[in-house]
């Protein structure tokens, strides 16, 4: 039953996206989302997926709300006369150890103002992160840790 109702919210979003409510489209609409969830049918339950998808979100309103601090923080930086900023580079330890669990991580990083990913250690348990303001450089750590790294690991294991 759930994979009916997802089908047919697919469906309908599909129809949003394409700019056309025809009853063809949105037959074509579900059936491409049906196709789409018989594909990925061993990946979700309907007990898991929503439970997965709670995290998702949960794990998209820490984003947004990292990206509005982050960019607050920085304007702060950058307006103040003394601009006493200490930039650098340190390796963040990865617990995350699947590939697409690196890079969402890695490009959350980026995409928060103040912190840029440089690159993945060969052996995949470092990721080494640019930050504009190094002066505590432990409490970035335990924040990346605690927040994005500790979501990813809930949603998607």
């Amino acid at each position: 039953m759930i994979i009916y109702v997802l089908s047919l919210m697919l469906a309908i979003i599909w129809a949003a996206i394409t700019g056309s409510a025809t009853i063809h489209n949105l037959v074509f609409g579900f059936v491409l989302s049906a196709a789409a969830l018989w594909i990925v049918r061993d990946e979700m339950s309907a007990a898991g997926y929503l439970l997965r998808l709670g995290r998702i979100l949960s794990l998209l309103l820490l984003f947004f709300k990292e990206l509005a601090l982050s960019a607050w923080k920085v304007a702060v930086l950058v307006t103040r006369r003394d601009m006493d900023l200490k930039p650098g580079i340190f390796a963040f330890p990865l617990t995350v150890d699947r590939d697409f669990e690196i890079t969402l991580l890695a490009n959350l990083i980026t995409l928060t103002p103040g912190t840029m990913s440089v690159d993945v250690s060969q052996d995949r348990k470092f990721l080494y992160v640019h930050a504009i303001d190094c002066s505590d450089v432990e409490a970035t750590k335990r924040e990346i840790a605690e927040g994005f790294e500790r979501k990813i690991m809930e949603a998607f294991r």
